[in-house]
């Protein structure tokens, strides 16, 4: 009989204008849907903390050994569900909630500028918006230089590009919890069939 996959997923606290974090909201209603009887799910609430996230990823990777970790987030400016294929190390100076700034500015000394997910995002993008879902998903490179971006670069590193970050817009703007969550799903989904498929090929995104 063939293992359960694991699959962990994340969302954020509530920081600045966002007093309801569309991201975490989104992650609660995936958790009652699922992802089915052979996946194991997992979700965690993150800290919009610099500092926690540094101790809480490292825990998730090896509490877990999920084969994808996939972590949302909520944007303003998004107003459909956005991809991001790349994490980057470098320009965080935004103050988190406990009012804290890396002083080095940067989420790994000596890491690389930027490392890519594994995941084809485009692919997984275009699979969805023909598949008929009725949430539109399009693919960003640049996931914001907050603590979206700091968590996804970490989570990319610990688990060689095994991550994926999701951008939502907020709760109504245009799409309810439920379909939040049911986008997710498909993501998801579509994501770990991308990875089954390319089992055989082997990726060494992040060591360039």
């Amino acid at each position: 009989m063939e293992q359960k996959k694991t699959v962990v997923v994340t969302g954020f606290e509530p920081f600045g204008e966002h007093t309801v974090n569309a991201s975490w909201v989104a992650v609660q209603e995936l958790e009652k849907l699922g992802l089915g009887h052979d996946i194991n799910l997992h979700v965690a609430e993150v800290p919009v903390e610099y500092q926690a996230v540094q101790s809480l990823l490292p825990s998730l990777w090896k509490e877990h050994l999920p084969q994808l970790v996939v972590h949302v987030g909520v944007s303003g400016m998004a107003t459909t569900v956005t991809l991001e294929q790349c994490g980057h190390n470098q320009g965080y100076m935004r103050p988190d909630n406990c009012s804290f700034c890396p002083e080095s500015r940067c989420c790994m000394e000596g890491g690389p500028d930027c490392i890519h997910s594994v995941i084809d995002m485009d692919g997984v993008c275009k699979r969805i918006n023909s598949s008929g879902l009725g949430v539109s998903v399009s693919v960003s490179k640049d996931a914001g230089r907050y603590l979206c971006d700091y968590t996804y670069y970490m989570s990319l590193f610990l688990g060689e590009g095994r991550s994926a970050f999701v951008h939502v817009p907020p709760l109504g703007k245009p799409y309810s919890a439920e379909q939040l969550a049911r986008a997710l799903r498909a993501v998801i989904l579509e994501i770990l069939e991308l990875m089954e498929h390319n089992k055989g090929k082997k990726h060494c995104l992040h060591h360039q």
